[in-house]
């Protein structure tokens, strides 16, 4: 494991971890971050993690660092990310409110 990156799963969190893995409704992108942790816990190393899980070296050391910050429930969400449309200025939105309160154009 990078240097830095300490984990400490507890009993509560292993039986956790298990459950999440074993629960066949889970997405799967929960089931293989919950297995990032497990094998990390077994001492698996990030080589042998990458091969039983398929993700890359980047994407097992932040989701080790993520469960490092924020236990469990950080593996249970994702990461808030900016919309792909900036939003409407201002003066548009007036506009077409504006637009809206009045007749019919033409």
């Amino acid at each position: 494991m990078r240097k830095g990156i300490t984990i400490e799963v507890t009993a509560d969190d292993r039986a956790r971890l298990e459950a999440i893995v074993a629960d066949g409704n889970r997405p799967q992108k929960h089931v293989w971050r919950a297995n990032i942790i497990l094998l990390t816990d077994d001492e698996a190393g990030t080589v042998a993690i990458r091969h039983q899980t398929g993700k890359s070296k980047t994407c097992v050391w932040r989701w080790q660092e993520r469960f490092m910050r924020e236990g469990v429930e950080g593996l249970l969400r994702d990461k808030t990310r900016p919309a792909r449309k900036a939003p409407l200025e201002q003066a548009t939105i007036e506009r077409v409110v504006t637009l809206t309160q009045g007749p019919p154009p033409g």
